[in-house]
């Protein structure tokens, strides 16, 4: 069996080609698993995982805790959004805590960016980054291209829009890796106050007119309006915002073409997608969902495998 080029997941950026296509093809095995009667599998049994989460996150600590326990793996929850841990001497102190009780990878979504990285270097578990700050996300856009696989039958050659907040998204940053690295064509499309200055060196163009980014793309993610990141206005008003970058169906069905439309969720329904969007037969914002959880599993199967050996 072939294995993952790196110890931690980090950030798709340390990724290649071919661990992106071992990740889809482990989540393939995976997703027919939870869709059986019994949805465990013993794997990693003799594995213990430490969900750490310094900033709050229903849904992606729900689909990483559910991915662990269908593998059978011991699971340690600590949410620190609420306690004082904010410096960097006390995340390692919290940590080291966490690991004399013996644990074997560490998952943690933590507010500063490079926290994952700054962690990997100084303590032994495997560490698997479910979000630092506004810089990467490498899970959720795994489980992005895996779901266009899945819908489209390939990632390659594909036009991917990504639509809203730009500067503030971790989303936004791994799914330009990810998409990049398996050959799709991207843009990026929302007011210039939120598209960051770098875009450019990631080999990204600008599109800042919504109707022309959703005549030339398949595939149309769209990014919620991050307003507690927000530490002055960058646009208007949140109606201004809708009536410039929201999609409704009006919109969607003048198009001449059928395009794919996801969101990493929570969705603000009525502002980057209306209720009638987000249910359409267009949307497969739930197949992410379950989507998640797959490749959640593939990522930490394939990084306790390395631990095991």
């Amino acid at each position: 069996m072939s294995e993952l080029s790196v110890d931690h997941l980090l950030g798709i950026k340390y990724l290649n080609e071919a661990d992106v296509q071992l990740i889809f093809e482990t989540a393939d095995h995976f997703k027919e698993v939870i869709n059986r009667p019994i949805k465990k599998v013993p794997s990693l049994r003799d594995i213990t995982i430490a969900n750490l989460f310094f900033e709050n996150s229903t849904r992606t600590k729900l689909s990483f805790e559910l991915a662990e326990k269908r593998l059978s793996a011991d699971v340690i929850n600590f949410s620190a959004a609420q306690s004082s841990v904010k410096k960097g001497e006390t995340l390692i102190d919290t940590v080291n805590n966490i690991l004399s009780m013996k644990v074997d990878m560490v998952v943690m979504r933590h507010p500063n960016p490079g926290a994952g990285v700054f962690l990997s270097k100084h303590i032994k578990a495997s560490i698997v980054n479910a979000g630092d700050g506004a810089h990467e996300h490498p899970t959720q856009a795994l489980l992005d291209s895996y779901s266009i696989r899945e819908k489209l039958g390939d990632v390659a050659g594909k036009n991917v829009v990504i639509v809203g907040d730009i500067l503030h998204s971790r989303v936004a940053l791994s799914n330009i890796f990810a998409l990049k690295l398996q050959g799709a064509n991207v843009k990026v499309c929302g007011p210039m106050t939120l598209i960051p200055k770098y875009i450019d060196s990631l080999g990204v163009e600008v599109e800042t007119n919504l109707r022309k980014a959703l005549e030339w793309c398949d595939v149309a993610n769209m990014l919620r309006v991050q307003n507690e990141r927000m530490d002055i206005s960058y646009f208007p008003s949140t109606r201004e915002y809708t009536q410039q970058f929201g999609v409704n169906k009006t919109l969607l069905d003048s198009l001449d073409k059928e395009i794919v439309i996801m969101h990493p969720g929570p969705i603000n329904r009525g502002v980057e997608i209306t209720s009638d969007v987000a249910d359409s037969k267009q949307a497969i914002i739930l197949n992410q969902v379950e989507n998640g959880v797959a490749i959640r599993m593939a990522v930490i199967y394939l990084l306790a495998s390395k631990i095991k050996n």
